[in-house]
């Protein structure tokens, strides 16, 4: 099987650069052999800081970068010299990336904007020399400062796709044929599970020169909240997104336990996503007669808005970017 070019989360051996050393050191002159300390600071050691960048959409380019390891700094010499800082990592991620340790899996950082940039393992501070440590009753003080150690340990990045509406449905919902309609994305199409298997974005140009994000998302089975099919790979991907398009084909033999399997699935995973704002959007329904969808209709939630569209005929998909704008810019008309 081909291996795909979409990264979505890394595992990668991250070690600061040590501080350098302070100097011990006294100046002799011709005229004067005990002129004093002159011992200069060491460097500070490499960080290795995180930077975002819009250009970036996977993690792939750590794949094989398993080793990030910064530079030490230098020790200190005479004559109040200090030595040069370590040379700082840069490591450009995409936008919506969550950096995490591995051991206690707390968030050490998260880039959401471009050139953003977050010091993720900072570099050991120089040590102080032995001038530093000069007094008028200690003129002439015999030790300076080693540099402190940097930071190692086994990191995680993980990505979260930032898009404005996520579409969630089952496999063959037809979410990828949308995505290609309402937009210039060019998502790969067939009549099989899990077509899509990494997300693919696309943006919608609305009207007066708007435009939003929208992702298309690897399929969701039933159980994927416990790790099945794509299960947690997908469900990630939804976490940032405003608006939650759930698409439910028209020739589904139950609309309504659908849309609550696939519900379900995401508040077993993370009960947050049911606060984000929901439209159920019934797709291939030029496969439908009025009266078929006014009995669909009576099927739905009726708190949740509702909208019968087809790809094919490019029937209702205004509407529906009309109801998408709607929905993601309603705390704009509070």
């Amino acid at each position: 099987m081909e291996k795909s070019n979409f990264v979505d989360q890394i595992r990668v051996f991250c070690k600061s650069g040590h501080g350098g050393a302070g100097s011990k050191h006294f100046m002799r002159t011709k005229y004067n052999a005990l002129a004093g300390p002159d011992g200069g600071d060491g460097g500070r050691g490499g960080h290795i800081i995180l930077r975002g960048n819009k250009n970036t959409w996977t993690l792939l380019s750590l794949r094989y970068y398993k080793n990030v390891l910064a530079e030490d700094g230098e020790a200190g010499s005479g004559n109040n010299s200090s030595g040069r800082f370590g040379k700082d990592i840069y490591i450009d991620v995409p936008l919506g990336t969550i950096a995490r340790d591995e051991v206690t899996g707390s968030i050490e950082g998260e880039i959401l904007e471009d050139g953003q940039e977050i010091i993720w393992l900072k570099g050991g501070r120089g040590g102080l020399g032995n001038a530093r440590f000069a007094t008028p009753t200690n003129q002439a003080p015999e030790h300076a400062q080693p540099g402190e150690d940097g930071v190692e340990g086994w990191k995680v990045l993980e990505l979260k796709v930032l898009a404005d509406v996520g579409l969630v449905g089952f496999p063959n919902a037809g979410k990828s044929t949308l995505l290609s309609v309402m937009t210039a994305a060019t998502p790969k199409i067939a009549d099989y599970a899990f077509t899509t298997l990494t997300p693919q974005l696309g943006m919608v140009e609305y009207r007066d020169g708007k435009s939003f994000c929208i992702a298309d998302l690897p399929g969701i089975i039933e159980g994927a909240a416990e790790g099945k099919g794509l299960g947690h790979r997908f469900l990630r991907h939804i976490e940032r997104n405003v608006a939650l398009l759930f698409m439910i084909p028209a020739d589904s033999p139950d609309h309504r336990k659908e849309f609550e399997i696939l519900r379900n699935e995401l508040e077993q995973y993370n009960p947050e996503l049911l606060d984000k704002r929901f439209v159920i959007a019934i797709s291939k329904s030029d496969l439908l007669d009025e009266e078929l969808i006014v009995e669909i209709r009576k099927e739905l939630p009726a708190d949740i808005p509702n909208i019968f569209i087809s790809s094919a005929t490019h029937k209702g998909i205004q509407a529906l970017k009309d109801l998408l704008w709607s929905i993601m810019n309603e705390d704009d008309k509070k």
